[in-house]
């Protein structure tokens, strides 16, 4: 696994700068991949000639445009989502409130609920999936030289997503709207590791649930009747 991703995935962003405490814009939100560290905006003069990564934040959920990171590491695989025009991942798994294995389209790493065609939810599930292979990890990774921070920030701290946004697909399994269109699939070697996972989920055996019979239109028996005894 190369340096910077291992570092990038490892950080806490959006905690404070201890260098500009006082400053307004004190969250590091910024990720230099040639020094494998994080930094707020009053700390960028330094680092304009690396390669920089700008992370996004909602919900407390760290999240990075796909236009930037496609130019470092394949996210065909990952879901996407679209908010304010710019499409975007999540960088790590989300926790989840309670263990559910859906029957669907599920991550291959944190089975959570996905939309076809996607095989994984966060950047991190797919470098932990493919991890085991490093053959596999590797192929997906881009040469990149130069990676300036975009000059417009779609998704500031702060700022909501908009109505069209989908953040949970098991909410809005049947929206397309929020979703991009359909990538092209992994590696030859990515896509041999993901179909033996598959083919391992497949063949375990499905509990079927039948719906109980109604019972409360049935007729019911009717008793001996009792007569008063004789006086």
């Amino acid at each position: 696994m190369p340096r910077w991703l291992e570092a990038m995935l490892g950080e806490r962003f959006f905690s404070s700068c201890m260098i500009h405490e006082t400053s307004k814009k004190k969250e590091k939100n910024i990720f230099c991949l040639d020094c494998c560290s994080s930094f707020c905006p009053q700390c960028l003069s330094p680092h304009r000639p690396h390669r920089l990564l700008q992370v996004r934040r909602y919900v407390y959920h760290d999240v990075l445009r796909v236009d930037d990171l496609e130019k470092l590491i394949d996210c065909s695989s990952v879901q996407s989502y679209t908010t304010n025009n710019a499409k975007v991942v999540f960088l790590n798994e989300r926790p989840r409130g309670r263990q559910f294995r859906s029957s669907g389209n599920a991550c291959l790493s944190c089975h959570r609920s996905l939309q076809e065609p996607f095989f994984f939810c966060s950047l991190s599930c797919k470098v932990r999936e493919l991890g085991r292979s490093e053959v596999g990890l590797w192929r997906e990774l881009r040469e990149c030289e130069h990676l300036p921070l975009p000059s417009s920030c779609e998704l500031e701290e702060g700022q909501p997503l908009t109505p069209d946004s989908v953040l949970d697909p098991a909410i809005a399994a049947t929206s397309t709207s929020s979703v991009g269109a359909v990538t092209p699939p992994l590696s030859a070697v990515g896509m041999e590791a993901i179909s033996q996972r598959k083919k391992k989920r497949s063949s375990r055996p499905r509990v079927i649930r039948t719906a109980r019979p109604d019972v409360s239109n049935r007729p019911r028996k009717r008793s001996a009747p009792v007569r008063a005894p004789l006086f």
